[in-house]
């Protein structure tokens, strides 16, 4: 029974807390105690719900409910010992009951020991009529170990208790998942469907299965099921999109993204695929109209700000598309992504000391792909940055050694820094580890390629 303070059945809260206010003490009876303190601790009022319990307590002292409801106190302010102590002087008083059970599980799943929590929780199930809570805490256990064969198979026994289990059911989907059994998973919610036609949850998740396995046409009917099943269901409309552009039928997603706009506030990813959807089309002008509202309804989701400045690139219109990802950059600086594209529209508007900027910062930023090293390195060397770049690369050797593309970049410089012995050693080094990328030596140091040292080791090596 949860209470609520304006309810004409709440006598015991209202009196409770007029009590607070007084300091006037008066009586409940333990059951009164036990529904205002489960009142507060549903609504995440914990100091009134001790305050309750210590009163309940010096009520009634023998008390096991009010005692186990002081062990949920002590387990979510982290008193192990005090919460372990107390529910062993429980378990002495009441060795059959369910609740003391489910506390000691409690505890030893927060000491990280789930293999004794999961046979406490097992020897609760002959002393409860209610086993499918227990069933979910073992599945819940049995996650924490990694096993989910195990773990799927309990959440299994909840659904076979209480159709209407939908954690439980997305908890399972879970498991097979990560189990990579999508057949299986597709062949439970079938036979789950056909004792509960009408479940809107397995109809989403049997689509998902389905477009797991790119089984698009089967994917889409389950979607159609879902929102016959619950036509304001969001997130059914939301994947039946995905499906619609996986099968190209553009105008289709925009239909169905749309009515969830009508259903509830925008998304940004609804209105992100639609312009997506319309870019297709070639109707870029209600594309980009899409693209600003989705960074006008979230600012912070990347995809939103790449999207628009992507398809600015596409247009060849870099100053617009700088423009954007400068946005992006002012509200999230800690983002590799924006900062990869900010240097690239960079270069290819010739601002080089700016693209050099924005790779060295995808590179601080732990965007440490080989490309990231080789283009930065290559912009360093056209500014004149010989020093700067070599450093740059001998970083990249250090997370990819022997990578003929770094070793003939190092011989180029350091042979134009007139440093003929480790020109000689890296050149040696690339040529040993792929002859076929010397055309480096040739294409960025003609004048490093024209030395007869050089030559002479390329031929001998060649």
């Amino acid at each position: 029974m949860e209470l609520r303070p304006n309810d004409n059945n709440n006598l015991p809260l209202t009196r409770f807390e007029s009590m607070l206010k007084t300091n006037h003490v008066l009586f409940f009876d333990s059951e009164e105690f036990e529904n205002i303190i489960h009142h507060y601790l549903n609504q995440g009022k914990i100091a009134l719900a001790k305050k309750a319990i210590k009163l309940g307590l010096s009520q009634h002292p023998t008390s096991t409910n009010l005692k186990l409801f002081k062990v949920e106190i002590y387990v979510f302010e982290n008193n192990l010992d005090k919460a372990d102590a107390l529910i062993n002087e429980l378990y002495i008083i009441e060795p059959q009951n369910e609740e003391i059970y489910i506390q000691k599980a409690n505890i030893l799943s927060k000491r990280d020991n789930h293999e004794m929590a999961i046979k406490v929780l097992k020897k609760s199930l002959n002393l409860t009529e209610d086993v499918v809570d227990i069933y979910s805490l073992i599945g819940m256990e049995y996650l924490f170990l990694d096993k989910f064969e195990e773990a799927k198979n309990y959440f299994m026994k909840c659904l076979e208790a209480d159709l209407q289990d939908y954690s439980a059911l997305h908890n399972m989907i879970y498991c097979f998942e990560f189990l990579g059994q999508h057949d299986e998973a597709i062949s439970y919610l079938n036979t789950f469907l056909d004792n509960n036609p009408y479940c809107e949850v397995a109809w989403h998740q049997l689509g998902k299965q389905y477009f797991e396995l790119k089984d698009y046409n089967k994917a889409l009917a389950a979607f159609d099921f879902a929102i016959i099943s619950d036509d304001t269901f969001i997130g059914a409309y939301l994947e039946k999109g995905k499906v619609l552009e996986k099968l190209k039928s553009y105008q289709d997603a925009i239909e169905t993204y749309s009515i969830t706009l009508q259903l509830d506030d925008p998304t940004s990813f609804a209105l992100l695929r639609m312009g997506t959807c319309y870019e297709k089309l070639k109707n870029f002008d209600l594309a980009v109209q899409y693209y600003k509202k989705t960074v006008q309804e979230d600012p912070l989701l990347d995809k939103g700000w790449i999207a628009i400045t992507k398809f600015y690139i596409k247009k060849r219109n870099y100053k617009k598309s700088l423009y954007y990802i400068n946005k992006a950059i002012n509200i999230d600086s800690e983002n590799v992504l924006y900062w990869k594209l900010y240097a690239q529209i960079n270069e290819r508007l010739s601002f080089l000391e700016e693209a050099e900027r924005g790779y060295k910062k995808a590179l601080e930023l732990g965007n440490y792909e080989l490309n990231t090293w080789l283009t930065r390195g290559d912009i360093l060397l056209k500014i004149g940055e010989h020093e700067a770049a070599v450093y740059n690369f001998l970083q990249a050797a250090e997370f990819y050694p022997e990578n003929a593309e770094i070793e003939f970049r190092l011989a180029g410089l350091y042979y134009t820094m007139h440093e003929t012995e480790k020109g000689s050693y890296h050149l040696k080094n690339g040529l040993r580890f792929n002859p076929e990328y010397a055309l480096i030596i040739e294409e960025l140091f003609p004048n490093v390629y024209s030395k007869n040292q050089v030559k002479t080791i390329l031929k001998a090596k060649l």
